[in-house]
This record gives C-alpha cells, structure tokens and sequence, in this order.
C-alpha cells in the first residue's frame, strides 16, 4: 500500500526501442520517438540518427542506383527517368554523367553482378555492363539437335525420335544450331524449324570452315531447309546456325521485376502476364533461361510478391488467395539428368503485401499485418509464423504507401522506407509475446524536398533506399540522391527525441510530486548545449529545462505538483544521446475526482 510523502526514486534505463501500441509501455521504450537510433558500434546509448547529405541530382525519378566494383575501380549507375547513367565522379558533386541508355522503363529496376558483369533488369529490358560498354543482353546460343542426318533424322535414339533435343530453346533467343553428319552426297539440310526469321542471316559451318548464306549456301525460310552449293563430304561435322522467333518468349523474362540470386542461378518472377511463374537460368549463365525451366507456383490468382533466397531452399511467397497456401520453397532436384526446382507449399496461408527479406537468416515478409517470419525455416517444420513487428504495426501498416516499402540491411538493422518514413527493425535485442518473437524498433523521419510552383506545392518524399559496403544512400522522385551522413538534413538541423512511458509510480490511486532534487540524467558527451527536458503532467505538457551534455550527465531542477501519471520528453535539434534518466519523487495524496450523480 503507497505511503504520503514516501520518496520513489525512478531510472529509465536501457533503452530498446519505440512501442505505438497504445496500450502499457515499459520503462525501457518510448510511445513517441523520432529519429533516434542505437548505434552499436558506438556508445551503448540511444542518440540523433545520421544527417542526409546530398549528394547528387538528376533530371528524373531515381528509379536504382547500381553498385559495381572491378578491378578495384568502384563503377556507379544510376537509373533516372528514362535514362541510365554512369556516375563518373561519385559521390562528388556537381554530378559528372555519361549517358548509357535513354529508353528506360519508368519504374524500379533490379539489378546483380555474375562473373564480374554487371546486370540491370528494369520489367522492359535486361542489359550488361562490363565496366566500359552497356549492351543488351544477348542470348546464349543452344544446340538444339545434334548428329542428324541431312534429312533432319538421327540414329542415335534407334529411330523413337526424329528430331531429339540437344538443348532446350532460349527464352532470350530465336537463335539456334542443328548439328548435322554429311553424308557426301546430299545438298540439302532439313532444320528443326520452318518459317524462320527473314532478317537473320543463315550460316553454317563445315568441320569448322564458315559458309555464308548467298555464298556457298542458299535458304528455304518457309520450309525450314538450307542448300549447299556443294555437298558437304561424307563424315563432315556441320552446323547451322539460325533464327526462329518465338512470340513473347524474351518477354517472359523481360518483364519480370523479381531478380534473385540462389544455388549459382539467377531466378525471375514477377511478370504480370506470368504472375505465379518463377523462371531460373542455366548454371552460372545469366544468358540462358530454358523455355522449360520455369515453375508455375500455386494458382494464378495470387501474384508471386517476394522471392528469398535462405536456409538451402528459394522460398516464395505470394499474395493472398482465400484459404490457399502462401508460402512454397524450391530446391534442386534431378530429373532425367538435370537440375528442376519444383515447388513445395509451406503451412502458410496469410499472404505477402509487398516484398520479403532474408535478414540475418530469418525469412521475413509483409502481410497485411506487418512484418512476418517462421518460427522455423526447416523444410520439413510446420512453418508457423511468428509476427515481428509488434511495436509498431498500428502506425507502419496505416501508412499510405505501405505496399511499397523499400528494405535495406544496413549495420545489423532491417531499414523499412515508406515515402520519408523509416522503421529500423533491431533483430540484436528480440522479445517474447505470447508465441511471437518479436524485434525491438526505432523510428525515424526523412526529409520532404518540397518545390512549389505559383500556389502549389509538391512534396517528393524519400522512395528508395540502397546499401553499398557499409553505407547507406536514399533516392527521391525528384532525382535526388542523398547518403547518411554528417549532424544535419543537408545544411537542416534535425529534430530527434525520446519520451519515457506514462509513469504513475505504481500508485495509480494516488497524485505524485516530484523533487526539485535528484534529477539526474546520464548524457553522451556531445557538446549540446540545447537539449530540452519537458515534463508531461496527465497527458499535458507542463515545463522544458534546457540542459548541456559537457560533462557526460547533468542535475536538473524539475518541480511536478500533484499528477497521476508522468512523462518526460528529451529532445533537441541538435545530436544528443542519452544512457538513462533518474528523478525522484513522493506520494503527495489520493487522486481526488468529483462526480455529480444523477438520481432516477
């Protein structure tokens, strides 16, 4: 039972990370926090995030911002609008570009490297960069018949088949070889194909000596058959090479805005006129998808919306669909000499909103509901989901744009960018609620470039964000790209505070006082001399103290009368950190409260 005038002396200390759960908050978390952080390798306090510094401005939209390093020269492309750039003087400013491509699809693009060749897909074009020249990516060229007969016939499968695959088609080409066995005396080669592509030009080579179609050879494209001016001799290896177009095959990869790398493949989803198809390319060819190497994942109906490499298997994971499974992985197997990925279903049914992520080998997507992972990545587990956002579902999944987040590993946090909003997941300190295991977080907000023209005003939130080697950079629609760094927003002082839970000392029947003594607080040395304490009296904001960081802590003199329940707010726009808060207070009386009864 509280005692009148019994002395409480009260720390807030060890500080985790935000709760907007709106409900009881621990001492140890904030119910409204902005732009502070934990930085681990710094002080074991809570401080002021980095500046933004910009550092580059194009003519459009930043749509990507690509990475590549070779021969120790760092190369940087940046997709702005319908262009595509290579930043000369990265990350300097003014901006030195050289324009690579200028028919760039309006929307984000992905990108890889393979064998120390930049990749860039964009949902309308796939191109390579070798550190000098960009080019479209041109398809390996298949065998796709071989050791037949002049008349297009093989003896190798005693006659079960006529026209054996050698190799699969490419998705990325019409462009094929048939291999052939002169026999001395026929002219005339039967293809695997008719009706070939009239803007292609036949050739074929007679154990290894070119012949050119209108110069040894000439070509039926109709009926798919090509004649030598002289019989190849009897024994000969020959090869042809042509074209054979079909339909929306490129497309099938073009279009595909889903770009991830597993198992020394790279696998591809996410085109709208396939959206439960993953296609996946030849081992360590980038340039050679089989046109039978794709798998079609669960119905139609609901979109493939992440693909996540981890735990030995891809997993995909889908949009919602009435009650069908959400959640498949794929691993390799072997049919008939070679490698497939086909699908398996998890025990998931509640469906991805918007993308997925492996952090630190804990399989993560959002629902509808925030961020999900597994309770167990095992392939053979139940795979009940976990929700890992907890503390900060009812303001992160109300946002405007959240099917749009943007994610980024970036100093051991799961950066999470809705427009100019940042929601830093902390996987280093978890918790226990109920069966979930949920992450602490932090919260923070990015500038807004604003530019008005006559009486209207548009505002370009933050829309992307991309980690290179430890460093963090962030795009705008405006074509803006600023990298964290420095104390300020870009020359702006920023504005970052903790507030401590709502405190009733635990005596919720009684009104407290605070001591104009023993108030302590426990500082980063900054050199801050603006850092403001503001006491919270039952929801109500009584007082600020301006204190100094000089000396690591500080002794403030608050004076609180007769509150049931009290807060603290310590911020300034200036950096700050903060280990922890002491004051001290009594019990002063019972919480009085009138009532006028109405008496029927």
């Amino acid at each position: 039972m509280a005692t009148t005038n019994k002395i409480i002396t009260r720390q807030y200390a060890g500080f985790r990370g935000v709760d907007f759960t709106n409900g009881l908050v621990s001492r140890y978390r904030s119910p409204d926090s902005i732009n502070m952080w934990k930085n681990y390798l710094d002080d074991d306090c809570i401080q002021t995030r980095p500046g933004m510094e910009l550092i580059g401005e194009f003519d459009g939209e930043i749509f990507g911002l690509f990475f590549y390093k070779l021969n120790n020269t760092t190369h940087v492309l940046v997709h702005s609008g319908n262009k595509l750039y290579k930043w000369n003087n990265f990350p300097s400013r003014p901006v030195q570009t050289t324009l690579l491509a200028s028919n760039m699809a309006l929307m984000k693009s992905n990108y890889f490297v393979f064998d120390d060749i930049l990749f860039i897909m964009d949902g309308v074009n796939y191109y390579e960069y070798d550190g000098t020249n960009l080019t479209s990516v041109v398809g390996t060229i298949p065998m796709t018949t071989y050791v037949m007969t002049p008349q297009g016939q093989t003896d190798l499968d005693e006659g079960l088949d006529t026209d054996k695959m050698f190799q699969p088609l490419n998705c990325l080409t019409g462009v094929q070889q048939n291999q052939y066995e002169g026999d001395g005396t026929s002219v005339d080669y039967v293809l695997a194909n008719k009706g070939l592509d009239a803007n292609y030009s036949v050739f074929a080579t007679v154990d290894n000596v070119r012949i050119e179609e209108g110069s040894g050879l000439t070509v039926n494209r109709n009926d798919g058959i090509v004649t030598f001016s002289t019989a190849p001799t009897s024994g000969a290896r020959v090869i042809i090479q042509f074209s054979k177009t079909e339909s929306g095959m490129r497309d099938r990869i073009l279009n595909c805005r889903i770009v991830k790398e597993f198992d020394n493949r790279i696998f591809f989803s996410g085109n709208p006129d396939y959206p439960n198809g993953v296609f996946y390319c030849e081992a360590s060819d980038p340039r050679y998808i089989r046109e039978n190497a794709w798998v079609s994942i669960g119905l139609d109906l609901a979109p493939v919306k992440a693909v996540i490499p981890g735990n030995n298997a891809l997993w995909v994971v889908k949009d919602t669909y009435q009650n069908s499974a959400s959640v498949y992985y794929m691993t390799r197997s072997v049919e008939n000499g070679t490698d497939i990925y086909p699908s398996n279903p998890g025990n998931i049914a509640l469906g991805c909103i918007s993308t997925g992520i492996n952090f630190n080998d804990d399989i993560v997507f959002f629902s509808k509901l925030g961020l999900e992972g597994f309770a167990s990545t095992s392939l053979y587990s139940e795979q009940v989901l976990q929700h890992r956002s907890n503390m900060i579902d009812s303001k992160m999944v109300n946002e405007t744009h959240y099917d749009k987040v943007r994610l980024a590993e970036w100093s051991g946090y799961l950066l999470c960018v809705i427009d100019s909003h940042v929601y830093l997941a902390d996987k280093r300190q978890k918790f226990l609620e109920n069966t979930d295991v949920g992450y602490e977080w932090f919260y923070w907000e990015l500038p807004v470039k604003e530019v008005a023209v006559e009486e209207t005003t548009t505002k370009y939130p933050i829309n992307d964000v991309f980690e290179f080697r430890g460093k963090l950079y962030f795009s705008n629609a405006y074509g803006q790209v600023y990298q964290l760094k420095g104390t300020t927003d870009n020359g702006e002082d920023i504005n970052s505070y903790w507030t401590t839970c709502k405190d009733d000392f635990d005596a919720p029947s009684y009104t407290k006082t605070t001591s104009k003594k023993g108030g302590v607080l426990s500082l980063k040395k900054m050199d801050n001399d603006e850092i403001e304490i503001t006491s919270i009296l039952d929801g109500e904001e009584k007082k600020t103290k301006e204190v100094v960081d000089t000396k690591g802590y500080c002794v403030y003199k608050v004076k609180n009368k007769k509150f049931k329940e009290i807060q603290f707010k310590i911020g300034s726009d200036k950096p700050f950190g903060l280990f922890n808060m002491t004051i001290q207070g009594f019990i002063a009386g019972y919480v009085k409260r009138w009532f006028k009864w109405l008496w029927v």
